[in-house]
């Protein structure tokens, strides 16, 4: 199997993170794009084949965290994107858990198509009055 080139790994990150065209090959949906793409936490590897409802988390008062599909969200540089800001879910009001993994998809609630995921370091472990955070260090590279 063959890798891609570099330049075009960040084209590719800027088209899904920030909605820019690649010159005679994709254009962002004229339409109706997709403006926001949103953050879930899992307690377990949604897998390959997952939903963003694979092993979400569920605790009380849990909801997805959106960030915009734009610069302002995500910064892209070289093969890598990271979000510009930390990301903040809402804080437990009851339940407990642990968030082993993060996605980006494209859905604000329901099954939702995974784009990119990845193990959390360290684990998030949630309880009431806990805020769980995605930091801005975390990135998706592209090779």
């Amino acid at each position: 199997m063959g890798d891609k080139g570099t330049t075009f790994c960040n084209d590719w990150l800027k088209l899904i993170f920030n909605g820019t065209a690649i010159a005679n090959i994709a254009d962002n949906a004229a339409s109706s794009p997709l403006a926001t793409l949103y953050f879930a936490l899992h307690t377990a590897d949604p897998g390959v084949g997952g939903a963003q409802t694979t092993s979400e988390c569920a605790y009380t008062s849990y909801a997805r965290a959106a960030v915009l599909r734009t610069p302002v969200g995500f910064t892209v540089a070289g093969t890598s994107v990271t979000p510009v800001n930390d990301v903040n879910f809402p804080i437990a009001t009851c339940g407990s858990e642990t968030a082993t993994y993060w996605s980006v998809g494209t859905a604000a609630n329901g099954a939702g198509k995974i784009l990119y995921r990845g193990a959390l370091s360290p684990a998030i472990a949630i309880s009431n009055g806990v805020p769980p955070v995605v930091h801005n260090s975390t990135s998706i590279t592209e090779s």
